[in-house]
């Protein structure tokens, strides 16, 4: 009965667990790394075709993402999922196999002109294909017998559409116990989903700390009032807003807060705004929401849908499908909201819009998520100047802003709330799915406050379920095997980063006090500069 972290282990993304007791190998999770990686990953220890399931807590692409691989390299087994997640699976995966395809096409059109070497994609179409068909849809909260000795249940956990956290019990040599996945934990008050529900018994947890050492602003945050604000002067600048965001879940979000931005007319100036959606999946996406409205919408966005209102529809919504499409909004003057994915910019439709406008002052880039890092929207967040995209410099001038408070995950003081719907004594909890120091510190937090033994394996860590052994602690050989000293360099130049984004969370909250007090501040803040300022 062991548990091995293959994933998503002292990184943010490419969740992936493999579980082996019952005599099955089981994976909860195949997730895409998205982002620069941080450690060496020694991958699955065993044959793709040795698996027998997959639990899978939610179909963003770093939880789904690497199920067409899994696929092609011989996995056979069923997928089990809740009914949204397989909804959105079946446009997700194709997707990204288009993306592989397509930037394998693109590479190899330019490799060819230099003579390198074919480049493959991690896998085609028919792989996603392939991985659809083995999908398992299954009912929240109702307990399921996968085979002898392996039973599971899911419980929405307010991320995403469909997403859940998934308890898992098994029975191996006489010995049974339970495993808690919690797939990635969401906000409160979110839009249009239900807040995340709890779960009361378990020996063993895994969680995620994307936000496991942050906490979400406490002030109640007009999201319509910042999100009209940022649209206005854009507006008055006759520039164009770009949201670059993630396809499902966020693009929904922005679309729901714009109706409500339409039907209240709080944007007077500009009533007939346009928006447009450049993004195929973007578009099936938010048709999937449709669909599975009566099962995950809460109770606001029903009561909208129950006086024949469709919440993500408004005047003014175009959509874009073809890449020709997606061209002629860059051509059409009048200022306007372009969304479009991905949401950390590393790909996909977003990176035209962007060459297109991040060098334009009198436009905005919003972002409306959590930006990995090393991916060019964090870099953009952290106030870098000249970015390259499609193999052109861009200097950037537009106006770098972020939608303060919108995020789908739950911050640390979440996650220990989540935490605290266990009632049963916990043999051990592992922290997964977050930065580096994140994970460390997130463990000590959950030690400190439930005086349980908890643990942030590296990759390919491994822990007796039986015993409640760590048998490794995982590969902690970083990436380009930096040094020690470089090491130690790396962390405290995130610290470093981390309490400039402190500061700046403490200027927008500060936008109301005195203009007096606000030339203090920015006196104290340009003394502080101009003392570190290595470039004068």
């Amino acid at each position: 009965m062991k548990l091995t972290f293959i994933g998503a282990a002292h990184e943010v993304t490419g969740s992936c667990h493999l579980l082996q007791a019952a005599g099955k190998n089981i994976l909860i999770d195949c997730g895409m790394e998205q982002g620069p990686d941080l450690y060496e990953n020694p991958g699955l220890p065993i044959p793709e075709k040795d698996i027998d399931y997959v639990f899978l807590t939610h179909a963003h692409i770093d939880h789904s993402g690497l199920l067409p691989l899994l696929a092609k390299k011989g996995f056979k087994g069923g997928i089990f999922t809740t009914y949204a997640t397989a909804d959105l699976c079946n446009i997700m995966l194709r997707d990204s196999a288009h993306i592989q395809e397509f930037e394998a096409e693109w590479r190899n059109r330019k490799g060819r002109r230099a003579g390198q070497p074919v480049f493959e994609p991690i896998y085609i179409m028919q792989d996603a294909l392939d991985a659809i068909e083995l999908l398992v849809p299954c009912q929240y909260a109702e307990r399921i017998k996968i085979c002898e000795g392996v039973e599971i249940r899911f419980t929405d956990v307010g991320h995403l559409l469909g997403s859940a956290s998934i308890e898992v019990w098994v029975t191996e040599d006489g010995i049974s116990k339970k495993i808690v996945f919690s797939g990635d934990v969401g906000n409160t008050n979110q839009p249009i989903i239900k807040d995340p529900s709890y779960t009361e018994s378990a020996d063993y947890v895994v969680i995620e700390s994307t936000y496991g050492n942050r906490v979400h602003s406490t002030e109640k945050i007009d999201y319509l009032k910042d999100f009209t604000k940022v649209l206005k002067e854009t507006f008055d600048r006759k520039g164009n807003v770009v949201i670059p965001s993630f396809a499902v879940g966020r693009t929904q979000e922005m679309l729901y807060f714009i109706r409500e931005i339409k039907e209240k007319n709080l944007l007077k100036e500009y009533p007939d705004f346009e928006v447009y959606l450049d993004s195929p999946l973007a578009i099936e996406a938010t048709k999937v929401f449709s669909k599975n409205m009566r099962e995950c919408f809460d109770e606001d966005a029903l009561a909208l849908v129950n006086q024949g209102i469709n919440p993500l529809v408004f005047p003014g919504l175009k959509t874009s499908t073809t890449s020709e499409d997606s061209k002629m909004i860059n051509l059409i003057e009048k200022p306007k909201v372009i969304i479009s994915a991905s949401g950390m910019c590393d790909a996909g439709r977003i990176r035209h819009h962007l060459k297109h406008n991040l060098w334009r002052p009198e436009c905005t880039i919003l972002f409306v998520g959590y930006q990995a890092n090393g991916t060019l929207g964090r870099r953009l967040l952290e106030g870098e100047k000249n970015v390259k995209l499609f193999g052109e410099p861009i200097e950037v001038h537009a106006r770098i802003e972020s939608l303060h408070g919108v995020s789908g995950h739950a911050d640390m003081n979440g996650l220990l709330d989540w935490m605290s719907g266990f009632k049963t004594p916990l043999e051990h909890v592992f922290v997964v799915h977050g930065e580096d120091q994140v994970t460390e510190e997130f463990a000590k937090t959950i030690e400190e406050k439930f005086s349980c033994p908890a643990w942030a394996p590296y990759p390919n860590g491994e822990v007796d379920l039986a015993k409640n052994e760590i048998l490794s602690e995982g590969v902690r050989i970083p990436v380009k095997g930096k040094k020690p000293a470089q090491k130690k360099a790396d962390a405290a130049f995130e610290r470093l980063l981390a309490a400039g984004r402190r500061l700046l969370d403490v200027i927008y909250r500060n936008e109301g006090i005195a203009n007096k007090d606000k030339a203090k501040f920015e006196n104290q803040i340009n003394n502080l500069a101009d003392k570190w300022d290595s470039w004068d």
